[in-house]
């Protein structure tokens, strides 16, 4: 959607109702709360998982580092001895090397796959030259200069190789993946009618639903689903998981209930996007027209540090698949033990909210009997935390090998493969459950704007000694403050209270 022809739209069409006064208000449309906005058959058949054009290109750009140097040794003239331990050093070095700076640089997020080509240029050129600075200092000052590799034609065949596979095939896959994010629109006129098209052409959106402002009429050919009136957008974000709110109304007419919903998403955490031209222009265009290039300007709660992020989530994945396998003996040991010890699965799987509000099932090893869940309602009089949370310290449903594994917090640790699916983060607030969702407060549903985790500043303060609300505001501080080593701090405590098994029960 162009800026231009949104505004040309709305100016040249006011939506009907508003130029003339009506004669009696419009029925309130009645409010439908699905759990996801339902999605035509032939719009998602034969579409790709969110983010795989992304893993793909990683996977097969790893294999063109170590085919380039590989091929530049050839065409130099030296021969390859595929049992010299140096070369797979080398190769593992480059192969590294370019994980980290490309992951550094935001090369492979799905959430930037429509970057411009020439922006995909510039980034691929920069991790192009600092993986071959990194090697030639590597043979300089380690390996005293040694030809195990030739480095004159890397550059070039891996700049061609990447930059072609990049341009023709992987940008092209990435169109035709489901959308990453929900999104919500308010207003139904013709810019709300704009952006849905816009989205849904783009591709890399779904629109969960509308929202018309108070005085918009509705007309039969309204974009669809519609959710109900933006008085009731509170109750649509605690029902419907959204990444980001298109407010698509004009400030002249909406500006009271602009103002409102923009103080709803600063309570909720949820991004949020604002017309970038409240006026028509025929001629004049932004400076940086890549800021607003849907024709909105995009504001977020709290400071988006994108590069810092994508290192976070390449700590995430590393961690999380090395500390399954040095940990392997240990949860195929325990995994035996509860086994052998109490009936029922090994493994539990319990209904969470996740990021913006997506369900997700969180895995844990079985620490309590089979119908936990139904005895917690007959133990709800011996709650022993405030809030929404269920706590007692001697819980009677918990077995005798689960009050060990929860004492030194081991029943957590199959989360990991939560963390290397992406749905937790090994450092982020604690996943919740749905009902303690539905009893929070607007403020604290902001917790859910990050990536939940392992552990936070909860776990290291005490866990079940300090109240639901101090464990709120705590939450905020750390997704407020939030650095790199704001997670390498808080995981350095974690381990000591882990060990001690402090605060648990």
């Amino acid at each position: 959607m162009q800026s231009a022809s949104v505004q040309k739209e709305v100016s040249e069409n006011p939506p009907a109702g508003e130029a003339v006064k009506p004669a009696a208000a419009p029925e309130t449309p009645r409010v439908i709360m699905p759990v996801a906005a339902p999605t035509p058959p032939e719009a998602t058949r034969g579409r790709l998982a969110p983010g795989f054009a992304a893993k793909l290109n990683l996977l097969v750009d790893l294999m063109l580092v170590v085919a380039s140097l590989l091929g530049s040794t050839v065409l130099m003239g030296h021969s390859i001895q595929l049992g010299n331990l140096d070369l797979w050093l080398l190769l593992g070095m480059a192969g590294l090397g370019w994980l980290l700076v490309g992951t550094t640089l935001c090369l492979y997020d799905p959430r930037f796959s429509d970057r411009a080509p020439l922006d995909d240029l510039a980034l691929v050129s920069i991790t192009v030259v600092s993986v071959t600075g990194m090697l030639y200092l590597e043979r300089l000052l380690i390996a005293g200069g040694m030809p195990v590799v030739a480095l004159s034609f890397f550059p070039l065949l891996l700049w061609l190789s990447v930059v072609g596979l990049r341009h023709f095939a992987f940008r092209r896959l990435a169109v035709k993946e489901e959308p990453l994010d929900e999104a919500l629109i308010i207003g139904v006129g013709p810019m709300g009618r704009l952006t849905g098209e816009h989205l849904a052409g783009q591709g890399r959106r779904r629109v969960t639903g509308y929202l018309a402002f108070g005085h918009e009429q509705v007309p039969p050919t309204a974009p669809q689903p519609l959710l109900g009136k933006v008085e009731q957008m509170e109750e649509v974000l605690c029902r419907v998981p959204v990444d980001v709110v298109y407010i698509a109304g004009s400030v002249q007419k909406h500006g009271q209930e602009m103002q409102a919903a923009i103080k709803l998403c600063e309570r909720f955490g949820i991004p949020f996007a604002l017309p970038a031209h409240p006026f028509r222009m025929d001629r004049a265009r932004p400076e940086h027209s890549h800021a607003v290039a849907d024709g909105y300007l995009h504001f977020v709660t709290h400071a988006p540090r994108p590069h810092q992020m994508a290192v976070k989530r390449l700590f995430d994945i590393t961690s999380s698949a090395a500390a399954l396998m040095v940990l392997s003996p240990l949860l195929l040991g325990v995994a035996l033990i509860i086994k052998l010890t109490s009936r029922g699965p090994v493994f539990f799987k319990q209904k969470r909210v996740g990021l913006h509000g997506k369900p997700f099932n969180m895995l844990k090893f079985r620490s309590m009997v089979t119908n936990a869940e139904e005895l917690r309602a007959k133990l709800e009089a011996l709650n022993e935390q405030s809030g929404p949370v269920f706590k007692i310290k001697n819980d009677p449903r918990i077995t005798p090998i689960g009050r060990f594994i929860r004492k030194y917090s081991i029943d957590e640790l199959p989360q990991l493969l939560n963390v290397l699916r992406g749905e937790m983060s090994v450092v982020g607030p604690r996943p919740p459950l749905p009902s303690e969702v539905d009893k929070y407060a607007a403020w604290q549903r902001r917790r859910l704007s990050v990536r939940p985790g392992l552990t936070c500043i909860w776990q290291v303060s005490g866990r079940n000694q300090i109240s639901f609300e101090e464990w709120m505001y705590l939450d905020m501080q750390y997704i407020d403050n939030w650095t790199l080593l704001t997670d390498l701090s808080l995981i350095l405590k974690t381990v000591p209270v882990v060990i001690t098994g402090s605060g648990a029960s």
